[in-house]
């Protein structure tokens, strides 16, 4: 087991900070983990997919699966019926780049997941399997947070490790570990729709500055005992605008 563990956030999309917080990455002394939504919202769904998978399978990373990978995989299996909802919530970036810009009005859901399903059958395999959570050490990596309620979070419900938000967030932490996740902004958990920081409460730690909003997102380098090194990268492209 590496000695430093090194978990990025919530990259939505956004390519070249996703490249420059892999910069980051020491093969020889680091675990990595994604700690999901590499897609949707941000313009480069395709090249964040496609790296996410090149680094477990060529550097050992754990990828954990998100909502937005969760929104994904559901509209391509039902799309007539999931296609507002995903459009809604960033999927039609994702659509345009896994196929071209103008797709999603030149052609019906149905084809729209047709042409993605056959030409990415691959990739989509790849994000069928990607687990639900990753444990390292005293550390619980998951994208949304866990079932305080359950005596022994492993039964946390599977579409909880991914959607959960409020009964996490002010549950009391009974596991014994610290839980790092993404998904709710740190904007929203600090309270002030403003402060990008990590969030920490109660050995919970949320990383997801809210970057694809003109927040950041952060590269968080942990060993056994704490937080060793925090890796905020401001996204410039705009103002902090948050719409959810």
């Amino acid at each position: 087991m590496k000695e430093l563990l090194y978990v990025i956030g919530d990259i939505h999309g956004q390519l070249e900070i996703f490249k420059e917080l892999v910069k980051f990455y020491d093969s020889e002394h680091h675990q990595l983990v994604l700690l999901g939504d590499l897609s949707d919202r941000g313009n480069h769904t395709k090249e964040c997919l496609l790296l996410g998978k090149k680094l477990v399978e060529e550097a050992d990373a754990v990828y954990i699966r998100g909502n937005h990978e969760d929104l994904l995989l559901q509209f391509l299996l039902n799309p007539e019926e999931r296609f507002p909802n995903y459009v809604r919530n960033g999927g039609k970036e994702t659509i345009e780049s896994l196929l071209h810009p103008g797709a999603v009005a030149e052609y019906s859901p149905t084809e729209i997941s047709m042409m993605i399903r056959s030409r990415y059958s691959e990739l989509l395999n790849f994000i069928e399997k990607l687990p639900l959570y990753y444990e390292w050490q005293d550390y619980i990596l998951v994208h949304a947070g866990v079932d305080l309620t359950k005596k022994d979070w492993h039964d946390t419900e599977p579409r909880e490790f991914n959607w959960i938000r409020e009964p996490f967030h002010i549950g009391k932490n009974n596991t014994g570990k610290t839980i790092v996740f993404g998904h709710t902004i740190t904007p929203l958990l600090h309270g002030d729709m403003t402060t990008t920081d990590i969030w920490l409460s109660d050995h919970k730690i949320g990383i997801d500055g809210g970057g694809i909003f003109g927040g950041s997102v952060h590269g968080v380098i942990f060993n056994q005992q704490g937080i060793v090194q925090d890796i905020e990268i401001q996204n410039i492209t705009g103002p902090w605008q948050p719409e959810f």
